[in-house]
């Protein structure tokens, strides 16, 4: 039986992590299924990530940990390196991944939010960055959990490993948005999505990821401009008009 739940709904792709049982903890399939998915996202406007059950995701499974523990340094590092792939496809997904996150995301899970460009958090949320209760370190999330939560909130919340509330992940950065209405709140930022440039909305986020400097962004907006998606959005605006891939947006927002 398969670890992740895949949708196509119209223009959004729907990954549902499904092993509720487990509070949807990774173990090597789930982690295998969710680098496959990402993979190949063809046009969708964005990427719904989100967990059956009382979790979005309490990190690592307990058998899958329990057979790591005799793993040789070799066996570890290639388990490692899964993970990572894994969140380096989540990361680099050209559409939009908008995160919906409830229950628990602990450890790797929370790995999952920081490489989300939107995270939606019911309000009784509970995160942390448990590696070190455990005597070992959150290593492979931590380069996605930086870029999202700073060093100074890396510096507590890493070497503690506390529990922290969906108001704190709200300060922190970790999440952007805080509701108990999480289905209206992501029919809201879908709406938002589809009224921006489909292919303007996938070079926005590649400008966050690439950091370009001064003048390959001179190029880039040039690009932008005169490309056929621009040149519609621009006349669009100046016509006072809808552009022709926001049609229908109103609707969908619903």
């Amino acid at each position: 039986m398969s670890a992740l739940r895949i949708e196509r709904d119209g223009d959004v792709l729907r990954l549902t992590l499904a092993r509720p049982a487990s509070r949807n903890a990774f173990d090597a399939a789930l982690i295998a299924e969710l680098a496959e998915a990402f993979v190949d996202v063809g046009t969708a406007r964005a990427v719904v990530l989100s967990g059956d059950g009382p979790s979005f995701c309490a990190g690592a499974d307990v058998e899958w940990m329990r057979a790591s523990v005799d793993l040789d340094r070799d066996a570890n590092v290639a388990d490692a390196t899964a993970l990572r792939r894994m969140l380096e496809a989540i990361d680099a997904c050209p559409a939009p991944v908008v995160s919906v996150v409830h229950g628990h995301a602990l450890g790797g899970g929370v790995g999952l939010v920081a490489v989300s460009d939107i995270a939606i958090a019911d309000p009784g949320t509970v995160f942390a960055f448990s590696e070190v209760k455990l005597g070992i370190v959150p290593a492979v999330i931590s380069p996605f959990a930086l870029r999202k939560i700073g060093e100074s909130a890396a510096r507590r919340y890493f070497v503690t490993g506390e529990r922290f509330d969906a108001d704190t992940a709200l300060r922190i950065g970790l999440v952007h948005e805080m509701t108990e209405d999480r289905v209206a709140a992501l029919g809201r930022v879908l709406g938002e999505l589809r009224t921006a440039g489909p292919r303007a909305a996938r070079h926005a986020k590649r400008l966050v990821l690439d950091r370009p400097d001064g003048l390959e962004t001179a190029r880039l907006i040039a690009e932008r401009r005169t490309s056929e998606e621009g040149q519609e959005g621009l006349r669009a605006f100046l016509e006072r008009r809808p552009p022709a891939w926001a049609q229908g947006a109103d609707e969908a927002r619903g």
